[in-house]
């Protein structure tokens, strides 16, 4: 028999299958998450002291915790990830209190994502080693502390792992080589001590490996032609001694980022560093490096920051063959440039630039940049640098620090166009003249020091540091004007 369309029969029929395949469906989505997810989940919760800004309001018992904020659930639903966030510009997203072990019951999580809640605390969280498909680990910019473990080997399904921006102590587990599989491995800043594992070369699969800023020493191991694939290399702000070990030439197919600065490295800079040709960033600041910068710095023609300040460089300083840079800093060495390099001049889009007791040697009026509108940061102290600051700063719109320090400078600092971003000005030890203009109270850093300044000063919180040596300034912080 056949079923016409518009027969009662087949309505029927139609009506009936909708209603079990709709049922089914709302069923399924209508499920809330595990029990045992469900209990670790408020078990963290319960040991949270502090949640300023709500974050954990949604964590309500017999609701559906795969709908709760940082939650996600696979489509079984148990939940497969955890991601909690503060945001650096609200002070108040943050929680305070330990990582509760109840997350252990978790054993379908694949990704914890603990970041930038400032007040997590507590040793390394031993629950992790009972997550059996746990593979993305960062717990980044909290409060936790101790040591890493050295079982921390055990977590042999790992392919990410940070514990950036903690207070972690101690030295590197060499045990953390048996992570074959990471790809990222970010241990900076904390208080790591001691030298780097040689077994971490075992880690082949790394993309991005940064330590910085923890109190590690030694000499840099010769292991980089392990890593093919690494991408960002960042060592800056430890203790280590010696030269660039020979090995890192190996990383120069792919190396984007190399931050060796901070460190206590000397000799002089490897001219297989021009071979880096992917290279975007590029710090050896405040080291012990000495000699002339390599010739072949002119192949790093993708290089957008650049930092060699506070060393022992000398002259010839190469031309760069750069399309635009957008940071640069070669303060404090022993250049004698005489002028701003025509390869910074013509950058369309440089927003700092720092050129610190570089031997300049001009009147500031003859340098006419391609754009200003980017600059945040100029610093020109300790030249021999003439003439007006004042065309320069007032076509500045975004600029949030200017210092020229000793030099020459003469104008009148009345003309000087203060604008609202502008944080921290020092023109102290040059010939600026006139009066101190109110707009300065503004500002959170101001020397004016040692000029020929004169006249009553505005309302500041300023020390009298910040004014003394002029010809004729009074009131507070300096004694008072005469009637």
């Amino acid at each position: 028999m056949k079923l016409s369309f518009s027969s009662p029969s087949f309505h029927f029929l139609f009506f009936f299958c909708f209603s079990i395949v709709t049922l089914r469906y709302l069923t399924v989505n209508a499920a809330t998450c595990h029990v045992d997810d469900e209990s670790g989940l408020l078990g963290f919760k319960s040991r949270i002291t502090a949640d300023p800004s709500g974050m954990l309001t949604s964590w309500k018992p017999g609701t559906d915790c795969c709908a709760w904020a940082g939650i996600n659930c696979l489509g079984d639903t148990r939940v497969n990830s955890i991601s909690l966030s503060g945001q650096t510009n609200k002070p108040n997203t943050f929680l305070s209190g330990p990582i509760s072990p109840s997350l252990s019951k978790l054993k379908f999580l694949g990704g914890l994502y603990l970041q930038n809640l400032r007040n997590i605390s507590g040793p390394f969280p031993d629950f992790l080693f009972q997550l059996p498909k746990l593979t993305y680990v960062y717990i980044e910019n909290n409060k936790l502390s101790g040591r890493i473990p050295a079982s921390i080997g055990n977590l042999t399904r790992l392919y990410a792992f940070s514990l950036a921006g903690n207070r972690f102590s101690g030295p590197i587990p060499s045990s953390i080589s048996k992570l074959t599989g990471l790809t990222q491995l970010k241990l900076g800043p904390n208080l790591l001590s001691g030298s780097i594992p040689y077994e971490i070369r075992q880690l082949k699969n790394l993309t991005y490996l940064t330590l910085e800023q923890n109190r590690l020493s030694g000499p840099i191991p010769d292991f980089f032609g392990s890593f093919p694939q690494l991408r960002i290399l960042n060592l800056s702000s430890n203790r280590f001694i010696g030269k660039i070990p020979p090995s890192i030439s190996a990383l120069a197919p792919k190396l984007a980022y190399l931050e060796l600065g901070h460190n206590s490295l000397k000799g002089q800079i490897p001219d297989y560093l021009g071979n880096f040709k992917a290279l975007d960033t590029l710090d050896l600041s405040s080291n012990g490096f000495s000699g002339v910068v390599p010739r072949t710095f002119r192949n790093l023609t993708k290089i957008f920051n650049l930092d060699l300040s506070h060393n022992y460089l000398v002259d010839p300083f190469p031309e760069m063959n750069v399309k635009g840079i957008e940071s640069l800093d070669l303060s404090y060495n022993s250049f004698h440039l005489k002028e701003i390099p025509k390869w910074v001049t013509s950058s369309p889009i440089i927003y700092s630039l720092k050129l610190a007791k570089c031997g300049i040697k001009m009147k500031l009026e003859d340098w006419k940049p391609a754009e200003t509108y980017f600059y945040d940061y100029i610093d020109l102290s300790e030249n021999e640098i003439l003439g007006s600051a004042v065309g320069l700063l007032n076509r500045t719109s975004y600029l949030v620090g200017f210092w020229a320090s000793g030099n020459s400078l003469k104008f009148n600092l009345e003309s000087l166009g203060i604008v609202n971003r502008l944080k921290y000005l020092d023109v102290s030890r040059n010939l600026v003249f006139g009066k101190v203009p109110k707009a300065v109270s503004g500002l959170a850093k101001l020397n004016v020091s040692h000029n020929h300044l004169c006249g009553q000063l505005p309302a500041t919180s300023f020390p009298a540091s910040a004014f003394q040596g002029n010809d004729c300034l009074c009131g507070s912080p300096l004694p008072p004007c005469k009637v």
